[in-house]
Formats: structure tokens, C-alpha cells, sequence
């Protein structure tokens, strides 16, 4: 890159905020944000393009790697005009091209640290918003028989300590004070009634609420396959660079009468050449700081881990886990568990969990030049011989070494059952890889226009949350388009 990057360590401390009590030292549900207080130093090195190679392989690619779209280019060449260029082909891209092309045919878990960020008023908004994502999302999946695996049923929320317990149980009596709707969650305060129902060693209570998994990369497909019948064009396996007005020195090239339309406000710079366009929608979420400067510092790009472990026999067929979890840890941190029940039966272990702040940890003490922050080749499979590799290897493991604990100390009958059992076809952490997060220097996404920037739109910044907010995320950027546009 043409630019010299920085790294700046910082107190990871100051990165984040939670909800706590003054008489307990016990934190709940803390931000995946950048900002802690005026003096929090941001890193000026944390950003970054896609890598061009070397990449971990997601669990959901590796089940589709027969899918024509993930080389697929409407056009041998890329068009020289458009009236809108969408960059970011992920579940955000997509489904702003969906509603985008339909407009012109041509949770109660967060309510504590919104509430100190935003006020109650703004945190029941962003939770009820989260609340119709879901609904939207069920319904469109079932209403379109989409192939996803769609899983709906209870997630279970469970602090495992009774600090936590205490003050996960002030942030509901909270929600429930503000006016939030609670006949849908299922309460269990008895310590002994809660390791019933979550098999959980330490579990101290539980809240219950519907929910669902699916497989994101199926559901990204279908819809992508429905703007291609539509008429869209996809460009895979081409990144942009920059985007510059329309007619400005450094972005004019030689072309048709069309292109030199005035209509044109942008100019996207790609490997393979320029695409002039009225509107560009920026939905490449964590790479988008890498090409618009004004974002550095706003947005900021970070790998995090997801283990995909096969559980022991106790923890399969009739044993098998039945709900999703989020548990709850003292420090903050929380596993993420996403049984795949109904299909494989793998379980899938992520989260801002113990193992995820040490690998932040590691990832911000490394040379900016090396851009570990955008490095989603990090796997617990290492390459032997290669160095980078290696060290990769070494960060995931910090992740899976905590999942691997945790898995065996609270999971009742897990260690035993591995043991007894053997590895055979039972137990093993068979693999865990690194996608890259775009966290939100406030903690919740950026959507609209970009200010002084008329035509140029974004939707990115998720923080890891993003299927709980793009399907009406998406939609909601395009009416705002539609809302600016000139009758």
C-alpha cells in the first residue's frame, strides 16, 4: 500500500464497554466497539484489503465449493457505466441489490449497554429493530422455501456465575421496566432448574426466547440468484480501490459519448479497470476504511474465530444439543453456540469468548505492515515450513484451547463421554477459521448517505451482528435512495 501504517497498542480495557453495578466487578454484554473515551487511542494501522491469497476456508464455503457463483461474472468485461455500483457481494450487497432492483425494476440482551450509549428511548428501538429483522428473515426464508437449514427454536442466554446471574436478571427487570415485551422469554432462576435445561455444569439461570441458525452462505445465494435472474450484474474477484468524482483528473478515461454523460457523480477504480455511476452503495463492511480514508478510525477490521467441533457420542443422535446459546461470562466475554440441529449435527463455537480477547490481543501487538487485522487465514490448521502460517496456527489455537476448555468443563458428560469413546468418529475440534468483523466506533452500524457525499451510500460497520440487522438494515438503505432521488 502506498501509505505507511501504524500500530499503536492500547489498553484493551479502554476498548470496550459493558454494563456493570458499582457493588459488583462483574461485566455483561460488552460492545464489540472502538471507542472507550476521549483517551482511547485508535490504531491507525487497522485496515486493510481482502488477502489475495492464503485465505481459511468458512465451514459454510466448504459446503459449496461446487456453486457456480463464487467465480461467476455476468460479463467478460467489467461495463464502463452504471447507475448504481454495489461493492461487497456478501449478505448485505445482496440484499441491497435485491430491494434495490425491486424499488427501480430497471433481542432483550443489549438493552443495558444501549441504554448507556443511547438512552432507553433509542435502545428499545434497537432492539425491537433486531426483534423485526428476525421475523422479516423467518418469513421470507419460508415464504420463498429457500434451502438454508433453517433452524427456529429457543436461544438460551446463561450467566454461568451468580454476579453475572444477578445483573443479567437487573438489565431484564430493566427491559421489562421500559416497556419491553417479555411474555416470549422463559425465565429460570433456580440454579439447579437451569443446569437441567442447559446441560450446563455452572449455569445460575437462563432466559429463553425464539430464535434461528441457518446457513448464511445458502441464503446469500438464493437471493444473489434471484438479482441475477433479475438482471443484475456480479463481478466476483474484483476489488475496488477508490472511488473519486465523476470528471476529476485522476478519474477520467478515454470512452463513449454515454460515459461521459453528466448524469455520472462517481467513479469506482477496480484491478480491472473504472465503472462510471450515479450512486455507489459501500457495502464491503470491514474492508471499507481500506479505500474511504474519511472511515479510518470509524470502522475498524479485526479477525474472529469460529471452531467447528464435533461433539461426543453423549452429544449426539438423541443427546444431541437442541437450542443455541449465548453464555454469559463474568468478564464479559460470552460463548456463542450454534448446534447445527436438523442437519450435520456439528457444533459450531464462536463468540467474544476468552480465547477471542486473547487472539485481539495477539493481533494488535503484531507489525501493521503484516496487517494480521484483515488476516482471515488464521485456522487452527498450519502449513508446515511456512512461518506466517504457523503463527497463525499458534493465535487460533488461543481460541480453540478455550473452547476446548469450556466444552469439557461445563458440557455434563462431554470430557467423560470423549474419553469412554474415543475419537473415532467422536470428538475432535476438527477446525476453526477467521472471518473478518467490521466493528462500529459506536457499537451499532452505519446506514445512509455519507455526509457532503451525495450519491454515495453505506451500510457497513456490523460488529459481528449483521444477520440480526441486515435483512431490514438493507431494505431500509434503499428506501432512503429512493427518498433522495428527484421525481
Amino acid at each position: 500500500m502506498s501509505e505507511k501504517q501504524t500500530a499503536t497498542l492500547v489498553d484493551p480495557t479502554k476498548l470496550v464497554t459493558g454494563v456493570t453495578k458499582p457493588d459488583s466487578s462483574a461485566v455483561l454484554n460488552v460492545d464489540e466497539a472502538i471507542g472507550g473515551g476521549t483517551d482511547t487511542v485508535v490504531s491507525s494501522g487497522q485496515w486493510g484489503f481482502p488477502k489475495a491469497k492464503g485465505q481459511s476456508l468458512s465451514y459454510w464455503l466448504q459446503q459449496v465449493r461446487c456453486d457456480e457463483l463464487i467465480s461467476h461474472r455476468t460479463t467478460a468485461e467489467l461495463p464502463e457505466t452504471a447507475d448504481t455500483v454495489i461493492i461487497g457481494s456478501g449478505i448485505t450487497g445482496t440484499l441491497v441489490a435485491k430491494y434495490h432492483k425491486e424499488t427501480w425494476p430497471d433481542k432483550m440482551e443489549g438493552v443495558g449497554k444501549y441504554e448507556k450509549q443511547f438512552g432507553i428511548e433509542q435502545a428499545m428501538k434497537i432492539l425491537q429493530n433486531e426483534q423485526d429483522t428476525w421475523e422479516a428473515l423467518v418469513a421470507y426464508i419460508r415464504e420463498k422455501n429457500v434451502d438454508c437449514d433453517l433452524w427456529v427454536g429457543d436461544t438460551l442466554d446463561v450467566p454461568l456465575d451468580a454476579e453475572t446471574a444477578a445483573l443479567a436478571r437487573d438489565v431484564f427487570e430493566r427491559y421489562r421496566a421500559a416497556g419491553g415485551k417479555v411474555d416470549h422469554i422463559k425465565v429460570t432462576t433456580d440454579p439447579a432448574a437451569a443446569r437441567r435445561l442447559t446441560r450446563l455444569a455452572d449455569a445460575r439461570a437462563c432466559y429463553a426466547w425464539p430464535a434461528s441458525t441457518l446457513q448464511p452462505r445458502k441464503l446469500a445465494a438464493h437471493v444473489m440468484g434471484v438479482n441475477l435472474a433479475a438482471g443484475v450484474n456480479l463481478q466476483t474477484f474484483t476489488p475496488a480501490r477508490g472511488v473519486r468524482p465523476y470528471g476529476d483528473a485522476d478519474s477520467s478515461t478515454e470512452g463513449t459519448e454515454e460515459k461521459r454523460d453528466a448524469k455520472y457523480r462517481w467513479t469506482v477504480h477496480t484491478d480491472r479497470g473504472t465503472i462510471a455511476c450515479v450512486d455507489v452503495v459501500h457495502a464491503s463492511n470491514a474492508y471499507l476504511p481500506a479505500y474511504e480514508t474519511s472511515l479510518r478510525g470509524l470502522i475498524r477490521p479485526k479477525p474472529h474465530m469460529c471452531n467447528k467441533v464435533i461433539p461426543p457420542l453423549k452429544f449426539a443422535g438423541s443427546g444431541a444439543l437442541r437450542n443455541s446459546y449465548g453464555v454469559l461470562l463474568r468478564d464479559g466475554s460470552l460463548f456463542s453456540i450454534n448446534p447445527r440441529y436438523g442437519t450435520d449435527g456439528v457444533v459450531m463455537i464462536g463468540g467474544s469468548n476468552p480465547g477471542q480477547l486473547k487472539l485481539d490481543e495477539w493481533v494488535a501487538a503484531q507489525p501493521a505492515e503484516d496487517q494480521r487485522c484483515v488476516d482471515d487465514g488464521l485456522s487452527s490448521v498450519g502449513v508446515a515450513g511456512d512461518s506466517s502460517s504457523e503463527a497463525g496456527a499458534a493465535a487460533a489455537r488461543l481460541v480453540t484451547d478455550e473452547v476446548r476448555k469450556f466444552a469439557e468443563a461445563q458440557f455434563d458428560g462431554w470430557r467423560e463421554s470423549a474419553d469412554r469413546d474415543g475419537l473415532g468418529p467422536g470428538a475432535r475440534y476438527e477446525y476453526s477459521w477467521s472471518g473478518i468483523i467490521g466493528v462500529a466506533a459506536d457499537g451499532v452500524p452505519f446506514v445512509g448517505e455519507m455526509p457532503g457525499r451525495a450519491g454515495q451510500w453505506v451500510c457497513a460497520g456490523h460488529c459481528g451482528h449483521g444477520m440480526a440487522r441486515i435483512f431490514t438494515a438493507a431494505p431500509g438503505l434503499v428506501k432512503l435512495m429512493a427518498a433522495s432521488t428527484p421525481e
